[in-house]
């Protein structure tokens, strides 16, 4: 402890008015005595801001030295040898951003938008955007409350380097002794240091495009349970539903018994346990109810008729194109079964159609349910009004824009969420508004039900992804760390984990149990519209307004493919239930085919260097078909249990 420190005196006053402010009274004379501070507050009339103290932005920096050194590092970059050339080029955004900030906030307006002018065209394509919204903030002012400027302040922007490469660059900067430049990249950039040999451009520019930088590679170390775990015993839910069923055709108990024990390999094929599964009690498992069961084991039947997809085998598809509704429809989704449709509108108002014969029936009255017989196998049919069928219903009760319909796995619930900041949960029973569940302060983009039904995940703009059990009020988990709008979330099939996407251009995989990220992994250029799990619970595909598909390999978080194509944002992924096809629906009225199989064969051969992102496939190897629609885009996508694909789509009437 003998070390003589020199304090800043601004920086002291600034903690000392943090301690005022707050009436720490006590602490407020310590510090004033240990760093002999014999001052006091009212009389020094040092502006001694505290925002300005920890936003780092120094204000020594001669104002004409900037745009000098910016030149001087660009030159150092271009003349350095190729191999390093790329991975030094990564610290110009960063320092451009920087060094505008710096003089913006220092007042030498001038001078900034000079230096943007100048060098702001130079830098990737994929960061125009943000220094356009840059460009805009000309004053001190402007940077309250701005996003994008706020999560420059408070973030290191963070750059992977190889240690060559990093050398090459501390020895530059302790030649140079320029301390604009060192001020920047020490307080504002961090550099992820790894072992091996640079990373040529293509392979930069796979991971390269969110707001602060890369992930670094602690971000990706923590353990990810993404197996599936051992499906109940299809075997043991069977045995009733097998006697009711046959024992209504045959008279005699024999031939039944004969039938179920034919299906018995059937029932047992699947006994391997996953060995990446969570531990089963990981997470509180709501129990299953007799008609979950029965429908477990009619869902199992039907997925043996599956036509197993592939190249050689491509799926029938079926468009459902709502009509009339252009620039009102705002989302759609169709139900595990395929059997009920949910469409949400700008007017607020969330309808749902049967896809069925059957139509969507209401419940009995309370004075009519008194004389249904509880006993009888089929009560729950019992219980609704034959008479009240009707082929399509409404659900009218929110307050702006439907961002986003989920139906819960049994069919009987339906979520929904709003400009207006709140969740609705709706009884398809019913058909009333059972719960508003009030927790987000901005609008709601993206609401999903738990494949296990009783969770649901949401996602706003307040940059926030919230964790809900439909028997709460409030949240059981709020998943923060994201830097802009959270737009669009997914449960893992699991439901251990929720991935979620964001305008600030990262995927996030979050843990349930614990509400901390697991996984960042960036690549994507513009913000994330929707996410997909595969079947097996390893790879993520994510999808957005940069037109691309991006698949991530959760194991490690890598980007192992890019699926190239769409002309416009896509808003729709899904996969296949025999996992083998990717299917992507965009904006630009296609509906395209990947082959998903084929990429992970080539995924699974591969051997993985974990400290190192693998090269990144690209997808016209594993495109398979193209379906175009004339007029209409594609909101929504679904394969059946027997993998027939289901599209939604609007006709937009604008005929080309």
């Amino acid at each position: 402890m003998g070390t003589n420190v020199n304090p800043d005196k601004n920086q002291l006053l600034a903690v000392l008015q943090v301690l005022r402010k707050y009436n720490l009274k006590g602490t407020e004379e310590l510090l004033k005595k240990e760093a002999n501070i014999a001052i006091n507050l009212e009389q020094e009339k040092v502006e001694s801001d505290v925002n300005s103290v920890l936003t780092g932005y120094k204000s020594d920096g001669d104002p004409e030295t900037y745009e000098a050194s910016y030149v001087e590092l660009k030159h150092f970059v271009e003349n350095s040898l190729d191999i390093y050339k790329h991975e030094l080029g990564m610290i110009l955004y960063p320092v451009l951003v920087h060094m505008y900030l710096e003089l913006v906030y220092n007042g030498h307006t001038e001078k900034a938008i000079d230096l943007m002018q100048k060098f702001g065209p130079d830098q990737d394509l994929y960061y125009q955007d943000d220094l356009k919204k840059l460009a805009l903030v000309t004053k001190r002012d402007h940077m309250n409350g701005n996003e994008l400027t706020d999560t420059f302040k408070s973030n290191q922007f963070i750059i992977r380097m190889s240690r060559d490469t990093l050398s090459l660059l501390k020895r530059h900067l302790h030649d140079k002794k320029e301390s604009v430049l060192l001020n920047i990249i020490q307080e504002h950039l961090y550099f992820d240091m790894y072992e091996g040999v640079a990373r040529n451009k293509a392979q930069i520019d796979a991971t390269a495009g969110a707001v602060v930088g890369e992930a670094t590679r602690l971000d990706n170390k923590a353990k990810v349970y993404y197996g599936i775990p051992k499906a109940p015993d299809i075997q043991t839910l069977a045995a009733p539903v097998e006697d009711e069923e046959e024992g209504g055709e045959q008279e005699t108990p024999d031939k039944p018994k004969k039938k179920k024990a034919k299906k018995d390999p059937l029932f047992s094929k699947k006994t391997k346990s996953d060995p990446n599964a969570p531990p089963p009690d990981r997470i509180p498992i709501p129990d299953l109810k007799d008609n979950d069961k029965v429908e477990k084991v009619k869902s199992f039947r039907e997925s043996c008729r599956r036509i197993t997809l592939g190249p050689e085998t491509m799926p029938s598809v079926c468009s459902y194109t709502l009509l009339n509704a252009n620039y009102t429809v705002t989302c759609a989704e169709i139900t595990e079964d395929s059997s009920i449709l949910a469409v949400g509108f700008s007017d607020s108002i969330v309808k749902v159609w049967t896809l069925v014969p059957q139509k969507l029936k209401a419940m009995k009255s309370a004075e009519q349910l008194q004389d249904v017989n509880t006993d009888a196998e089929d009560v729950l049919a019992r219980m609704m009004d034959e008479r009240s069928g009707e082929s399509s219903r409404s659900l009218v009760g929110h307050g702006g824009t439907i961002y986003s319909v989920s139906f819960s796995p049994d069919r009987t619930l339906l979520l929904s969420c709003s400009e207006d900041s709140t969740v609705r949960l709706w009884s398809l029973q019913i058909w009333t508004c059972l719960v508003v569940y009030k927790g987000h302060m901005f609008p709601v983009w993206d609401v999903k039900f738990s494949p296990l039904g009783y969770y649901f995940a949401t996602a706003s703009h307040d940059r926030t992804a919230r964790l809900w059990a439909t028997d709460h009020y409030q949240p059981l988990r709020v998943f923060a760390g994201h830097f802009s709008d959270v737009d669009c979330i997914q449960f893992h099939p699991n439901s251990n984990y929720v991935a979620t996407g964001s305008s600030d251009r990262r995927v996030c995989l979050w843990d349930c149990v614990t509400g901390n990220h697991v996984r960042i992994m960036t690549g994507h250029k513009s913000p994330i519209y929707v996410l997909a799990f595969s079947i097996c619970g390893r790879f993520l595909a994510s999808a957005g307004a940069d037109c691309n598909v991006l698949i991530w390999d959760l194991a490690h978080g890598h980007l192992v493919a890019e699926f190239q194509g769409h002309e416009k944002t896509i808003h729709t992924l899904t996969f296949s239930r025999c996992g083998n096809l990717l299917a992507s629906g965009s904006l630009d009225h296609t509906l395209k085919l990947w082959d998903f199989n084929k990429l992970s064969e080539d995924t699974n051969s591969e051997d993985v260097n974990i400290s190192h992102n693998p090269e990144v496939k690209m997808g016209d190897l594993y495109m398979l078909r193209s379906f175009a629609t004339k007029s209409s885009p594609i909101i929504a996508l679904h394969f059946t249990r027997r993998n027939l694909l289901l599209a939604v789509s609007m006709y937009d009437g604008i005929t080309t």
